[in-house]
């Protein structure tokens, strides 16, 4: 899941967005509601964890700015007023869910993945293609059913090429879900990392590469 957390409080921000990365999350962190706007915008997002207080565009605003312009992205609003009313009126903007703090990051990440799995179709059981088994629910790999021990980073990247069903997957794709805005888009990480895939696997090598495009399990 690619997560955006809009938070004013520098601190907090940084600490939910390396935690939310520790559970396997690709996160972007903003801490104003014109840049939420702006990544929103240039970015498709599966969640969004927003301070109701942001500076420059309100909370509420972004809020619902991402309802009008991205209905896919669900929206977890956080803020420091507990009340019930403030409950409801955050409800009451369009929001999937709301966070009063303090909260505990055990609850923000159960929250998080439950709102993400929302905003997708359900994943098939298993996904099989060129001998490889991805069982998404169990985070396990065999390959012609032999277990294949993976990284959080490869797993993703596996889950993403069979999800393709045969299709070609970009590099940049594959940066965009499997890592987060931090990453240098000229890095070789991608080529490292399908290269660690492919010895895992094992012969014949099932990841193909497709010069100039991407790569593909065909």
């Amino acid at each position: 899941m690619r997560i955006l957390v809009a938070e004013d409080e520098r601190m907090m921000a940084d600490a939910i967005g390396e935690g939310l990365r520790d559970n396997a999350l690709a996160v972007d962190v903003v801490y104003d509601g014109a840049a939420a706007l702006e990544k929103a915008r240039e970015t498709e997002y599966d969640v969004a964890v927003l301070d109701r207080g942001l500076p420059l565009v309100h909370g509420d605003e972004v809020c619902r700015s991402l309802i009008h312009e991205r209905p896919g992205t669900r929206l977890l609003l956080l803020t420091a007023a507990s009340t019930v009313q403030d409950r409801i009126s955050g409800l009451e903007l369009g929001a999937d869910d709301y966070l009063p703090k303090p909260f505990v990051f055990g609850e923000l990440v159960a929250r998080v993945r439950a709102l993400g799995r929302r905003s997708t179709l359900a994943a098939p059981p298993l996904l099989r293609r060129a001998g490889v088994t991805l069982d998404p629910a169990r985070h396990r790999v065999l390959r012609h059913d032999r277990p294949v021990s993976l990284t959080k980073k490869e797993f993703t990247v596996l889950e993403e090429l069979l999800r393709a069903n045969g299709a070609v997957v970009s590099a940049e794709r594959l940066l965009e879900v499997a890592w987060d805005a931090n990453i240098n888009p000229f890095t070789n990480v991608v080529r490292v990392t399908m290269t660690s895939l492919r010895r895992k696997l094992g012969a014949p090598s099932a990841i193909h590469t497709v010069s100039g495009v991407g790569y593909q399990i065909p």
